[in-house]
Protein backbone atom coordinates (compact mmCIF):
# COMPACT_ATOMS: atom_id res chain seq x y z
CA UNK A 1 0.00 0.00 0.00
CA UNK A 2 1.23 3.49 -0.91
CA UNK A 3 0.16 7.13 -0.69
CA UNK A 4 1.36 8.62 -3.98
CA UNK A 5 3.93 10.79 -2.19
CA UNK A 6 7.17 10.36 -4.10
CA UNK A 7 10.25 9.88 -1.88
CA UNK A 8 12.95 9.57 -4.53
CA UNK A 9 13.47 9.77 -8.28
CA UNK A 10 15.36 6.70 -9.45
CA UNK A 11 16.98 5.95 -12.78
CA UNK A 12 16.81 2.77 -14.80
CA UNK A 13 20.40 1.53 -15.02
CA UNK A 14 19.83 -1.59 -17.10
CA UNK A 15 17.07 -3.59 -18.75
CA UNK A 16 17.98 -7.24 -19.03
CA UNK A 17 16.40 -9.10 -21.91
CA UNK A 18 13.00 -10.66 -21.52
CA UNK A 19 12.80 -14.17 -20.10
CA UNK A 20 9.55 -15.44 -21.53
CA UNK A 21 7.03 -12.78 -20.50
CA UNK A 22 9.27 -11.42 -17.74
CA UNK A 23 11.53 -8.36 -17.94
CA UNK A 24 14.13 -7.52 -15.29
CA UNK A 25 15.12 -3.92 -14.58
CA UNK A 26 17.89 -2.52 -12.42
CA UNK A 27 17.12 0.82 -10.81
CA UNK A 28 19.55 3.20 -9.11
CA UNK A 29 18.18 5.04 -6.09
CA UNK A 30 19.30 7.23 -3.19
CA UNK A 31 17.61 4.85 -0.72
CA UNK A 32 19.81 3.41 2.02
CA UNK A 33 20.48 -0.25 1.06
CA UNK A 34 20.27 -1.21 4.73
CA UNK A 35 16.55 -0.40 4.65
CA UNK A 36 15.74 -2.68 1.69
CA UNK A 37 15.01 -6.40 1.89
CA UNK A 38 14.34 -9.05 -0.71
CA UNK A 39 10.64 -9.21 -1.49
CA UNK A 40 10.03 -5.57 -0.53
CA UNK A 41 7.43 -3.67 -2.52
CA UNK A 42 8.45 -0.41 -4.19
CA UNK A 43 6.18 1.68 -6.41
CA UNK A 44 8.26 2.41 -9.51
CA UNK A 45 6.63 5.04 -11.70
CA UNK A 46 3.25 3.85 -10.41
CA UNK A 47 3.33 0.03 -10.59
CA UNK A 48 4.08 -1.86 -7.38
CA UNK A 49 7.13 -4.03 -8.13
CA UNK A 50 8.92 -6.59 -5.99
CA UNK A 51 12.61 -6.31 -5.14
CA UNK A 52 14.43 -9.46 -6.33
CA UNK A 53 17.96 -8.22 -5.74
CA UNK A 54 19.73 -5.19 -4.27
CA UNK A 55 23.07 -3.83 -3.16
CA UNK A 56 24.97 -0.67 -2.22
CA UNK A 57 26.30 1.90 -4.67
CA UNK A 58 27.85 5.32 -4.28
CA UNK A 59 25.12 7.69 -3.12
CA UNK A 60 22.56 5.01 -2.35
CA UNK A 61 21.63 1.62 -3.69
CA UNK A 62 20.63 -0.39 -6.72
CA UNK A 63 17.74 -2.80 -6.77
CA UNK A 64 16.33 -5.23 -9.33
CA UNK A 65 12.64 -5.74 -10.07
CA UNK A 66 10.81 -8.06 -12.42
CA UNK A 67 7.91 -6.86 -14.58
CA UNK A 68 5.53 -9.60 -15.67
CA UNK A 69 3.24 -9.75 -18.72
CA UNK A 70 0.30 -7.95 -17.04
CA UNK A 71 2.52 -5.05 -16.00
CA UNK A 72 4.15 -4.81 -19.42
CA UNK A 73 0.73 -4.79 -21.11
CA UNK A 74 -1.02 -2.22 -18.91
CA UNK A 75 1.80 0.22 -18.11
CA UNK A 76 4.70 2.11 -19.65
CA UNK A 77 7.29 -0.19 -18.04
CA UNK A 78 7.86 -2.05 -21.30
CA UNK A 79 9.11 1.22 -22.84
CA UNK A 80 11.64 2.00 -20.10
CA UNK A 81 15.28 2.08 -21.12
CA UNK A 82 18.58 2.78 -19.42
CA UNK A 83 18.41 6.43 -18.35
CA UNK A 84 14.63 6.54 -17.83
CA UNK A 85 13.83 8.45 -14.63
CA UNK A 86 11.06 7.02 -12.44
CA UNK A 87 9.24 8.23 -9.34
CA UNK A 88 9.79 5.92 -6.38
CA UNK A 89 7.86 5.31 -3.18
CA UNK A 90 8.48 2.71 -0.48
CA UNK A 91 5.48 0.78 0.83
CA UNK A 92 3.73 2.10 3.94
CA UNK A 93 4.50 0.92 7.44
CA UNK A 94 2.05 1.03 10.34
CA UNK A 95 2.16 4.53 11.78
CA UNK A 96 3.34 6.26 8.58
CA UNK A 97 1.62 9.49 7.58
CA UNK A 98 -1.01 9.07 4.87
CA UNK A 99 -0.10 12.26 3.03
CA UNK A 100 -1.70 11.62 -0.36
CA UNK A 101 -4.48 9.10 -0.88
CA UNK A 102 -4.70 5.31 -0.72
CA UNK A 103 -2.74 3.89 -3.66
CA UNK A 104 -2.35 0.19 -4.41
CA UNK A 105 0.27 0.30 -7.14
CA UNK A 106 -2.09 -1.59 -9.45
CA UNK A 107 -2.11 0.48 -12.63
CA UNK A 108 -5.42 0.60 -14.53
CA UNK A 109 -4.12 1.97 -17.82
CA UNK A 110 -2.10 4.65 -19.54
CA UNK A 111 -3.02 8.33 -19.85
CA UNK A 112 -1.53 10.63 -22.51
CA UNK A 113 -0.60 14.29 -22.03
CA UNK A 114 -2.42 16.35 -24.66
CA UNK A 115 -1.65 19.85 -23.35
CA UNK A 116 0.76 21.58 -20.97
CA UNK A 117 0.39 25.15 -19.74
CA UNK A 118 2.90 27.01 -17.57
CA UNK A 119 1.26 29.31 -15.04
CA UNK A 120 3.34 32.09 -13.49
CA UNK A 121 2.00 34.15 -10.61
CA UNK A 122 3.92 37.42 -10.77
CA UNK A 123 7.38 37.15 -9.23
CA UNK A 124 6.66 33.85 -7.54
CA UNK A 125 9.98 32.93 -5.85
CA UNK A 126 9.13 29.22 -6.02
CA UNK A 127 8.78 29.20 -9.80
CA UNK A 128 5.85 28.48 -12.11
CA UNK A 129 3.17 25.88 -11.67
CA UNK A 130 1.98 23.84 -14.62
CA UNK A 131 -1.42 22.61 -15.76
CA UNK A 132 -1.50 19.33 -17.66
CA UNK A 133 -4.46 18.02 -19.62
CA UNK A 134 -4.57 14.27 -20.11
CA UNK A 135 -6.61 11.89 -22.23
CA UNK A 136 -7.59 8.51 -20.78
CA UNK A 137 -8.97 5.32 -22.35
CA UNK A 138 -12.79 5.61 -22.60
CA UNK A 139 -13.28 2.67 -20.22
CA UNK A 140 -11.49 4.57 -17.44
CA UNK A 141 -13.12 7.97 -17.98
CA UNK A 142 -16.11 7.24 -15.66
CA UNK A 143 -13.70 6.76 -12.75
CA UNK A 144 -12.28 10.28 -13.02
CA UNK A 145 -14.18 12.91 -11.02
CA UNK A 146 -13.62 16.62 -10.47
CA UNK A 147 -11.87 17.18 -7.12
CA UNK A 148 -11.28 13.44 -6.89
CA UNK A 149 -7.89 11.76 -6.62
CA UNK A 150 -5.79 10.04 -9.26
CA UNK A 151 -2.32 8.57 -9.22
CA UNK A 152 -0.17 9.40 -12.25
CA UNK A 153 3.30 7.85 -12.53
CA UNK A 154 3.14 7.21 -8.79
CA UNK A 155 2.15 10.76 -7.86
CA UNK A 156 -1.04 11.49 -5.89
CA UNK A 157 -2.89 14.36 -7.57
CA UNK A 158 -6.25 16.13 -7.40
CA UNK A 159 -8.37 16.35 -10.54
CA UNK A 160 -9.13 19.98 -11.44
CA UNK A 161 -11.62 19.52 -14.28
CA UNK A 162 -13.13 16.72 -16.36
CA UNK A 163 -14.42 16.81 -19.93
CA UNK A 164 -15.50 13.42 -21.28
CA UNK A 165 -12.31 11.36 -21.57
CA UNK A 166 -9.98 14.25 -20.70
CA UNK A 167 -9.07 15.78 -17.35
CA UNK A 168 -6.59 18.29 -15.98
CA UNK A 169 -4.27 18.44 -12.99
CA UNK A 170 -2.25 21.34 -11.57
CA UNK A 171 1.35 20.62 -10.57
CA UNK A 172 2.93 22.91 -7.97
CA UNK A 173 6.60 24.03 -8.19
CA UNK A 174 7.73 21.62 -5.45
CA UNK A 175 6.27 18.60 -7.26
CA UNK A 176 7.78 19.73 -10.56
CA UNK A 177 11.18 19.79 -8.83
CA UNK A 178 11.15 16.55 -6.80
CA UNK A 179 9.40 14.24 -9.29
CA UNK A 180 9.60 13.45 -12.99
CA UNK A 181 6.78 15.93 -13.71
CA UNK A 182 9.35 18.60 -14.53
CA UNK A 183 10.40 16.51 -17.55
CA UNK A 184 6.92 15.81 -18.86
CA UNK A 185 5.86 17.06 -22.29
CA UNK A 186 2.87 16.77 -24.62
CA UNK A 187 2.64 13.26 -26.01
CA UNK A 188 4.17 11.56 -22.96
CA UNK A 189 2.34 8.54 -21.59
CA UNK A 190 1.81 8.11 -17.85
CA UNK A 191 0.72 5.22 -15.68
CA UNK A 192 -2.77 5.87 -14.30
CA UNK A 193 -4.34 4.36 -11.21
CA UNK A 194 -7.88 5.53 -10.52
CA UNK A 195 -9.11 6.15 -7.01
CA UNK A 196 -9.80 2.93 -5.13
CA UNK A 197 -13.16 4.16 -3.83
CA UNK A 198 -14.29 5.10 -7.34
CA UNK A 199 -13.43 1.61 -8.57
CA UNK A 200 -15.47 -0.11 -5.85
CA UNK A 201 -18.36 2.32 -6.17
CA UNK A 202 -18.59 1.55 -9.89
CA UNK A 203 -18.46 -2.19 -9.23
CA UNK A 204 -21.24 -1.89 -6.66
CA UNK A 205 -23.38 0.11 -9.10
CA UNK A 206 -22.87 -2.55 -11.76
CA UNK A 207 -23.90 -5.28 -9.34
CA UNK A 208 -27.06 -3.40 -8.39
CA UNK A 209 -28.02 -2.91 -12.02
CA UNK A 210 -27.42 -6.59 -12.73
CA UNK A 211 -29.58 -7.55 -9.75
Amino acid sequence: MFTGIVTDVGEVAAVEGSQGTLKRLRIHSAYDPATIVLGASIACGGPCLTVVGFGPREGGCWFDVDAAAETLERTTVGEWQAGTRVNLERSLKIGDELGGHIVTGHVDGVATIVAKEAITAGDDPWGPTARFTLKVPPALAPFIAEKGSVCLDGTSLTVNAVNDDMFSVLIIPHTLTVTTWGDRQVGDKLNLEVDLMARYAARLADARRAG
